[in-house]
């Protein structure tokens, strides 16, 4: 148990001034080196840390200190380790998942908030805060009409500060791009990686499809849209160095699986990418038991294993250690390395969420993109 609350409990009941004092001087959860100690304040019948770390259990349940309306429970976390987590509280029958009350740390997603435990060691970058020195980029609508689809599709397209119609600019196409700026803070990294010339200015086409499990699930009309219909598009709208180096394919989770099955049917058309926590299920036997949503996935990876080809010349992969889909990513390295691509693939503390991503985007870019001074800010 945590210091503080050991002396706490070991008073004869403690006041509720005592109390007070303990977690008004104490930032929460409790990090003790590699323990971490969770603390809820209020009645209940029982309370559970949820966190969503493969390989730990769902719920963790608290034990009731004595004579105090306090629960703890400790967890052993990795040195730099991130996790998101709720508390569920069971009072009554009744079961309710919340927020932190005594941690305002949260992370936000397209479902809501998780509250963050930030273990030793991790801090955010500060390459992901927003920078008044570095110049601002812009994001622009704008709308394609579609062969592929049949229909117009909107995108949003990011514009270095520095943009010049008489220049030439890389081009990144960013699956889920308007949840990369609202939850990934891609703007900001995009703002600041280019005034650190870590990255050079670059053209990003953001794209969000209404229908992502169906359409980044290893979807031929998906490819065809992104070559036949958005790089077209930007490369008429916009100042492109047309060549497919100069051209990166990026996604997570099931953008992922959308960019490499995009660059694997229109082979040459991407020269680099960048997946991040690729939903990249398979069965080598038997059937895979992810359920019927992953079917076209598997369908998609099974033949990819079977046929890797050479989707783009470099490739940089990002998962969490706590994903339960870090064998799947491992176990793709050297399928693609065997083709000769060139690959770098980094594992963090963390798992399947935004911010994780978010954490990744700097070497990632940097590394398939690199700028006029890229590592000197190391």
């Amino acid at each position: 148990m945590n210091p503080a609350l050991r002396k706490l409990v070991r008073k004869s009941r403690p006041e509720k001034a005592d109390i007070d004092a303990l977690l008004a001087a104490q930032d929460f959860p409790l990090v003790d080196g590699t323990d971490v100690t969770f603390v809820y304040r209020g009645a209940a019948d029982a309370v559970y840390l949820r966190c969503w770390i493969s390989g730990l259990d769902t719920a963790q349940p608290f034990q009731a200190l004595p004579d105090t309306d306090l629960w703890a429970t400790t967890i052993e976390l990795p040195k730099g380790s991130r996790i998101e987590y709720k508390f569920e509280v069971v009072q009554n029958g009744h079961k309710q998942l919340i927020l932190d009350p005594l941690n305002e740390v949260r992370a936000h997603d397209p479902f809501g908030a998780n509250s963050v435990c930030q273990g030793y060691g991790y801090q955010r970058p500060n390459w992901t805060r927003h920078d008044p020195v570095a110049r601002a980029g812009s994001v622009h609508r704008r709308h394609i009409d579609s062969t592929a689809f049949g229909e117009s599709r909107e995108i949003q397209v990011y514009l270095p500060a520095t943009f010049r119609e008489n220049r030439r600019y890389p081009l990144l196409i960013v699956h889920d791009g308007i949840d990369y700026l609202r939850y990934a803070d891609l703007k900001t990294v995009l703002d600041n990686l280019t005034h650190r010339l870590e990255i050079p200015s670059l053209i990003a086409a953001l794209i969000q499809s209404p229908d992502r499990l169906n359409e980044y699930a290893g979807n031929d009309t998906h490819a065809r849209f992104l070559a036949e219909d958005l790089v077209p598009f930007m490369n008429s709208a916009y100042p492109l160095d047309d060549s497919a180096d100069m051209r990166c394919l990026m996604g997570a989770s099931f953008g992922g699986v959308a960019a490499l099955h995009a660059a694997w049917r229109f082979p040459e058309q991407y020269g680099t990418l960048l997946l991040q926590s690729g939903s990249f299920a398979f069965s080598d036997i038997g059937r895979h038991r992810r359920g019927p949503v992953f079917d076209p996935v598997v369908r998609f990876m099974n033949e990819f294993r079977e046929h890797p080809g050479r989707p783009s010349d470099r490739i940089f992969m990002s998962c969490g250690m706590y994903e339960s889909l870090i064998y799947e990513n491992r176990s793709l390295v050297p399928h693609l390395q065997s083709k000769g691509v060139d690959v770098r693939f980094e594992e963090a503390r963390d798992a399947h969420n935004w911010e994780n991503w978010r954490d990744r985007l700097r070497l990632g870019l940097s590394w398939l993109m690199p700028g006029p001074a890229w590592m000197v800010y190391e």
